[in-house]
């Protein structure tokens, strides 16, 4: 199974839409609140160049912004 990683806020609806998405599929994943990890924002912000939410990484090479399930389900072979 790929790595998966997501940078979350806490408010964020699309984030919650993700990770529903990521648990109903089986998919494991690491989770980051940017809106309390003042390290994992700075990360998150030099993996996809801007501020916004989620930001999901497949294998720490594909960088997802938003919650783009036809991308994400192709990238995961799901």
């Amino acid at each position: 199974m790929k790595k998966v990683t997501i940078y979350t806020a806490s408010t964020c609806h699309f984030c919650h839409m993700a990770k529903d998405f990521f648990r109903e599929k089986g998919v494991a994943f690491e989770e980051f609140d940017v809106g309390v990890d003042v390290a994992k924002r700075q990360e998150m912000m030099q993996k996809s160049g801007q501020m916004g939410v989620p930001v999901i990484v497949i294998d720490n090479k594909e960088v997802i912004i938003g919650f783009n399930q036809p991308l994400i389900s192709q990238l995961l072979g799901i």
